[in-house]
């Protein structure tokens, strides 16, 4: 009797740890189907209710100066200037990158719903903010001797994403900023051109500098304008680090503070680059998973939103859904992509609002970013 009562209560020990294990590992590890099966997979919508809250986001800080993480390389005492005097058209959104898409997600605001209750607030503050005068001051900045590199590629791909925004929006206020940004344009286009040879490997990060991502936003552009040289330039490029690649370690993905998945931007870009058909047989040997009908990826969990590190994984789930979106465009056979690309949206999608600063100040251009994907 003794004996049995040690092996039940034994039993039930080993039950409860192994329990209290199994929920730790769904909390943190990469398996997939606990998690994904209380996230919704329904298509999200960006209806005008929404896009006044996210209009919020960019409005309360496109003119905050601080906090303010400068990036800069201080060549002497003369470089230690304020963020309003060093970036007078980019200075908020704790960073210069930040503020350009926060200027850009008014902008596919304003574009999306003209009538949106601060549309004339929204219209004075980027012509306040995108002035003559101020993306001179910030042409001459790039310009500096040790600011050769600043921003590159991800502000530039932004910057780029921003001056194709303003030339898709039939408004007399888009012709005015547009014609204001386009010395900062032109620049960062001659940057491309100039970088672009120079690059010989690839940048296979989930951060700012990864190539796929930065080439992707620039083609975009590149395409909307008609700009030949640099959509050959880009191609060139694109097929020369990614044309025989094989195999994308996804399960790697995400890393601690991704905001961008290496394989995904990767994949998305060679949709823009290649043929329908050339690019199914690339992604079969890139990517195999994704033809399956019950691929699935767990989304990036996000531990503390306070934490400006931590909280990138929020962006991975916006990006990760753009590009399944991409992806899937115009290929029938892997629409089954675009549930799991909902399920990513609406995990992170109600935790931007009224969130800590450190993703308040970007996460809103993501998630727009993402819902106007979901469109395609």
């Amino acid at each position: 009797m003794k004996q049995s009562f040690i092996i039940i209560l034994t039993a039930i020990l080993y039950s409860c740890n192994s329990s209290k294990k199994e929920t730790n590992q769904v909390a943190g590890s990469n398996t997939t189907s606990t998690i994904n099966k209380d996230i919704s997979v329904a298509a999200p919508k960006l209806d005008l209710e929404q896009a006044l809250k996210l209009a919020e986001l960019p409005l309360h800080c496109i003119n905050i100066e601080y906090p303010n993480r400068l990036s800069q390389t201080l060549g002497s005492d003369e470089d230690l200037k304020s963020p309003t005097t060093l970036h007078p058209a980019f200075y908020g959104c704790f960073d210069w990158h930040s503020s350009v898409h926060g200027h850009w997600s008014l902008v596919s605001l304003l574009k999306s719903f003209p009538n949106i209750s601060n549309a004339k607030t929204i219209k004075q503050r980027l012509l306040n903010n995108i002035s003559k005068e101020n993306i001179e001051a910030e042409v001459a900045y790039f310009k500096g001797k040790h600011n050769g590199s600043y921003e590159r590629t991800y502000g530039w791909a932004w910057l780029l994403k921003l001056a194709e925004a303003l030339h898709t929006w039939d408004e007399d206020t888009a012709r005015e900023l547009e014609q204001n940004l386009q010395p900062l344009t032109n620049l960062i286009i001659e940057k491309y051109m100039e970088f672009l040879p120079k690059l010989n490997y690839p940048l296979r990060v989930g951060t700012h500098t990864n190539t796929a991502f930065g080439l992707s936003f620039a083609y975009d552009y590149a395409q909307t304008v008609n700009n030949d040289a640099l959509k050959k330039a880009i191609k060139d490029r694109a097929l020369f680090f990614y044309a025989k690649d094989q195999n994308c370690p996804m399960s790697w993905e995400p890393s601690g503070s991704d905001f961008l998945s290496p394989c995904l931007e990767e994949a998305a870009l060679m949709k823009r680059l290649l043929p329908l058909e050339d690019f199914k047989v690339w992604l079969d040997d890139f990517l195999p998973q994704l033809k399956q009908h019950d691929f699935n990826i767990e989304v990036g969990l996000v531990s503390d939103r306070t934490d400006g590190h931590l909280v990138h994984l929020d962006g991975v789930n916006f990006s990760r859904a753009w590009n399944l979106y991409k992806i899937a465009e115009d290929l029938p056979e892997y629409n089954h992509l675009k549930p799991v690309a909902n399920q990513h949206i609406n995990y992170s999608l109600p935790s931007i609002f009224g969130d800590d600063y450190m993703g308040g100040h970007w996460l809103g251009s993501f998630a727009i970013y993402a819902l106007n994907a979901s469109k395609l």
